[in-house]
This record gives structure tokens, C-alpha cells and sequence, in this order.
């Protein structure tokens, strides 16, 4: 994929307006309270994966309308507690997976705390939870599930889950609630950002920090203009069938635009962008970046895609771990 966006020093002053309905901040409000009844304790199993110098544990806890989500948890054996943490949320797809795939961190001295993602898991990487009834026609995938409103959408279970998958981290007895910072890259950047800003409007005490690669699921009506890749393109098909349904579905979109939760969201964070990216464009990045209304940094790599920096990544993931954390 050759260079087809915008310039790098036009991407860095990139601040499009923002597309952002009256009632944003009341829909949220009104979705977390409805869920206070449905939490609980989370359970943490512990299970031995065969990995003799951590804690590997098979967590279930509530999520949106009390649904059962899965996770991992993993902790370093032999550190005393209580341990910074990492929340870590999967791309598009993707599911919990293995526990072999998330030792990498616990290995650098933090818990690691890995959320299922409701009716995903036969991508990348496999998944264990189930979603609720589905609501309405959709074109495949996740995109448009539930898109008729935005009480229905697919997204709105998945952003509530985020927030509940948090508070069950931090009442493991192996985490300091003081220090957890929220990740993830592609669709878990976009829930990375959401949860950024909701964790703090559910009442709970704002994250240290947030890793934000190349996140999905901001700028949206923007990028469906700009690529023709999935899980955009899952959009475009749909709209190319219901041609009458263009501003409904992007008023719904609109309340689960990471640009809209970047400019809630105040806690250090890292970002990502691969300048050849046709699956999260580096205008859709750019834009929830330079919207974030916390401290920020962003990492760029020119000649990459979607997969960004990989192992040079993780690299500064560390650095940025260190930096808010103090670890």
C-alpha cells in the first residue's frame, strides 16, 4: 500500500470538527447506571498453563446486562503485590486467545488483565464469550449490528464491558487500582479510547494512562470515504443496500466515535500510526489523537501498515509503562 493520505505535517495539524450528538455525554451516563445492578464479583480460577513463574488465571465477570465475559489474568509468582496492571483489549476479530500469547508483560514485572470480546474470537485469535440476541439486519461482521439506534449497537455492549472488565481488574488482590493503564491496538485502540473516558463518568477513578495503536473505530464516517477495507467497507456494503438509512446510521456511529471519547479522555496516552495504513487510515489516527484532551505522544512509522511497529512497538510500550507507572 503506497502513500495515499495526507502529508505527515498536514496529518499533525489534522483537527477535523467533530461530528458529536447534544445528548453524547446523557446516552452514556444513562447506559452505566443502567448497569449498576448487573455488577458483581468477578471469579478468578487459577489454572496451570504450564507457565511456572506466573499466576495464570481463568477470570469471568458481568458485563453489559450482566452477560458472563471472559478474560485472562496473569501475575508475576514471585513479585509481592500490589503490582501495576495492564487492561488489554483485542482487535477486531479477535478473542482472549491463549495464555502463551500474553506472558510478555507479566514477564516485565506487571499483571495482565486480557478481556474477551463478546460474540468475536474466530479471527486472529480465539474467543469464549458469547453475545446477547442480535438485533436487526446487519452486513456481516460487527459494523452494522444493531446500527438502527444506538441503544442496540453492537458497540455499546462491548464499550460496557470494557468499563466492568476494568473494575473486576482492580479488585484482584494482586493489583494496585492506583496504577492501571488501558490497551490496545485497532478496534482495542477504539475501546481503549472509550473506556479512557467512561471508567471515569462510571464513578470509578480515572486510569493511569491508555496505549492507543492505531486505533479503529474513530473518525468512521471519514474513513468509509477514504478505504475500501474491511471492517469499514462491512458499512459501505451496508449503505450501498439501505440507501435511505446514510444519516441514521452515522448519528449512531456517532456516539461511539473515538474522536468524541479522545476529547474526554485527560490521562496520559501513547499512540500509534503506520503512514501505509488502509485499514485505520493516519487522518482517522491523527484525528482522534490530536482531539485527545490529555498529555499524548505518538509514535509514527512511515513505511508500515496496519501492523505498525510490531516488536518495535512493544518496545515503547515499556518506555511509556515505566514513564506512568513508575514500574
Amino acid at each position: 500500500m503506497p502513500f495515499f493520505d495526507l502529508p505527515l505535517p498536514d496529518l499533525r495539524r489534522y483537527l477535523p470538527e467533530r461530528d458529536e450528538p447534544d445528548d453524547f455525554d446523557a446516552f452514556w451516563d444513562r447506559t452505566l447506571d443502567e448497569q449498576h445492578p448487573h455488577l458483581r464479583a468477578p471469579s478468578f480460577e487459577e489454572i496451570d498453563a504450564g507457565y511456572t513463574q506466573l499466576v495464570t488465571e481463568d477470570v469471568t465477570f458481568a458485563g453489559y446486562g450482566g452477560h458472563p465475559v471472559k478474560g485472562w489474568m496473569l501475575t508475576p509468582r514471585h513479585l509481592p503485590g500490589p503490582l501495576p496492571t495492564v487492561v488489554t483489549f483485542i482487535g477486531y476479530g479477535g478473542g482472549r486467545g491463549l495464555l502463551g500469547e500474553w506472558t510478555a508483560l507479566p514477564s516485565a514485572g506487571y499483571a495482565h488483565f486480557v478481556m474477551d470480546l463478546r460474540g468475536q474470537g474466530a479471527g486472529h485469535r480465539t474467543g469464549d464469550t458469547a453475545d446477547g440476541p442480535l438485533a436487526g439486519p446487519h452486513a456481516g461482521g460487527f459494523m452494522t449490528l444493531g446500527v438502527q439506534d444506538p441503544r442496540t449497537y453492537y458497540y455499546r455492549r462491548l464499550f460496557v464491558d470494557a468499563v466492568h472488565a476494568v473494575a473486576a481488574a482492580r479488585s484482584h488482590p494482586a493489583v494496585d487500582p492506583a496504577r492501571v493503564v488501558l490497551s490496545g491496538g485497532s478496534q482495542g485502540g477504539g475501546i481503549t479510547l472509550a473506556a479512557a473516558g467512561l471508567v471515569q463518568r462510571s464513578g470509578s477513578a480515572a486510569p493511569a494512562g491508555a496505549i492507543v495503536d492505531v486505533p479503529f473505530l474513530a473518525h468512521m464516517r471519514h474513513a468509509t470515504e477514504i478505504t475500501d477495507s474491511a471492517p469499514y467497507a462491512e458499512i459501505v456494503r451496508y449503505l450501498a443496500t439501505r440507501r435511505n438509512d446514510v444519516d441514521a446510521v452515522f448519528r449512531t456511529l456517532s456516539y461511539f466515535d473515538g474522536v468524541n471519547f479522545a476529547a474526554r479522555s485527560t490521562v496520559p496516552a501513547l499512540f500509534s500510526v503506520g503512514l501505509q495504513d488502509d485499514v485505520c487510515p493516519p487522518s482517522c489516527v491523527f484525528a482522534a489523537h490530536n482531539h485527545y484532551a490529555g498529555p499524548k505522544q505518538m509514535k509514527v512509522y512511515p513505511y508500515n501498515g496496519h501492523e505498525q511497529g510490531g516488536a518495535f512497538q512493544d518496545v515503547e510500550h515499556l518506555r511509556f509503562l515505566r514513564e506512568v507507572l513508575g514500574q
